[in-house]
């Protein structure tokens, strides 16, 4: 399976500090951000779209609008690029944006709505986000109290995955508070004698970012909104409590030898693991429990069934309490250079349900517009996900490390990670992440 925009949208973004510098050293005399149509469509029915996503998931992409842009009479043209954070800045202070550009993250999409290089949305398209998206989706796509663009797909992280097989042979049943899951791994540990959970943070140079979802989901269950928020623009640091006590209940876990890496070695081998290694593990039962997004279905060996009787199946983390219902995720953000009236419309079909069905109906990704319907996804735990993603009583939190600066998100906060799994005490590692938060 060739890698895609979904996990490769948690991996390689150091690129978003990358493209900060971009965008702040490119200022040359004379540049006019912002000015005239903009955009790159060589004709008024031409479109052109610049995003992240690549190979097989283009495609699909591609797919997904064909049959109504052949019937608008629209040519859209799409160019997916792993360098996309850095070129797009490039592109659009030498005066040759894309149309649309479709954003992984919302730090960035805010950053170039705040310089003026895009247009504020269409009246159709903030319609589609605030009747089909959550206050939480419109959000991320309103910079200064001006609405620049809507959510394209979703996902949402904090999934337990683990063999239900197993689970009944061990007479556990999925926890449905953080201390169910303690418990629930103390039981795992003592009637096995071995460790229940597995984990990999290996990632190429993005190594470390599937520990920076632990530490997310825990800050988001314990702390609340409330912290989370204040954490992604430092007003709470890395360094105080309610970050501190996050690292200290994921280590209960992930740095516990009793509990860690099970089929793969020590807590050390969890920086050596690849993420995707881990899930061959719970397959063949011999890793009990591991937390990942709903992307890990695809790395599960061919054969594998995901059902809740099947051979795989998952969990949501849970809270502090049985009512809580918060969760982490990313996507996408669409935001336009260009106002021309096809780009307009290319906007709107893209915000509707009429989209997000077709997308999601050829397989492999979701979104958390609740006029999709959940069917239309063909894994299971898509499915659940939807679900997850349409329930009105659902926090959605983004991904913190995708919102903060890319010098911590993507840098300090990851080699961070791999510090603190290496045997760094949890204070210095926690001073060295807060220390590349930007000064002034």
């Amino acid at each position: 399976m060739a890698l895609s925009q979904r996990y490769r949208r948690l991996a390689p973004l150091a690129l978003l500090g990358a493209a900060g510098v971009a965008l702040a050293g490119c200022g040359a005399p004379g540049a006019a951000p912002g000015g005239g149509g903009g955009g790159g469509g060589s004709d008024d029915n031409t479109v052109t779209v610049y995003g992240t996503i690549v190979d097989d998931e283009a495609k699909l992409l591609q797919e997904s609008w064909k049959e109504w842009a052949d019937k608008e009479g629209i040519t859209i043209k799409y160019e997916g690029s792993q360098d996309f954070e850095t070129q797009v800045g490039t592109r659009a202070q030498g005066g040759n944006p894309p149309d649309i550009g479709i954003f992984p993250q919302p730090g960035l999409f805010a950053d170039f709505a705040s310089r003026d290089f895009l247009k504020p949305a269409p009246e159709e398209v903030e319609k589609n986000a605030n009747e089909y998206w959550t206050e939480d989706w419109v959000n991320y796509g309103t910079v200064d109290g001006t609405f620049y663009g809507a959510p394209l797909m979703a996902n949402v992280k904090g999934w337990i995955w683990y063999s239900p097989a197993k689970f009944t042979e061990w007479g556990v049943t999925p926890p449905k508070t953080l201390d169910e899951l303690v418990a629930l791994t103390q039981t795992i540990q003592s009637k096995t004698g071995s460790a229940p959970w597995c984990a990999g943070f290996e990632s190429g140079t993005a190594t470390g970012w599937p520990g920076t979802d632990w530490i997310e989901d825990y800050v988001l269950r314990e702390g609340g909104t409330e912290v989370y928020d204040k954490w992604i623009t430092n007003d709470v640091k890395f360094t105080d409590p309610e970050i501190k006590d996050a690292f200290d209940k994921v280590g209960e876990i992930l740095l516990n030898p009793a509990y860690v890496n099970a089929g793969f070695g020590d807590v050390r081998s969890i920086n050596s693991t690849a993420f995707g290694d881990v899930a061959a593990k719970v397959a063949d039962g011999s890793c009990a429990l591991t937390h990942q997004a709903s992307f890990l279905s695809g790395f599960f060996p061919e054969g594998t069934t995901i059902a809740e009787d099947g051979d795989v199946w998952a969990f949501m983390l849970p809270g502090v309490d049985e009512a809580q219902k918060s969760v982490t995720g990313a996507g996408e953000i669409v935001g336009a250079f260009s106002d021309k009236p096809a780009v307009q419309k290319v906007l709107a079909y893209l915000s509707s349900p009429e989209w997000a069905n077709s997308r999601v109906s050829l397989g492999g990704v979701t979104s958390a517009n609740n006029g999709l319907d959940p069917e239309n996804a063909k894994d299971p735990i898509l499915q659940e996900t939807i679900k997850i993603l349409q329930d009105p009583d659902t926090t959605f939190r983004f991904d913190a490390s995708d919102l903060m600066p890319g010098a911590v998100g993507a840098g300090t906060f990851w080699k961070g990670m791999v510090a603190w799994i290496n045997g760094t005490a949890t204070d210095e590692v926690l001073s060295q992440i807060e220390s590349g938060w930007p000064q002034g």
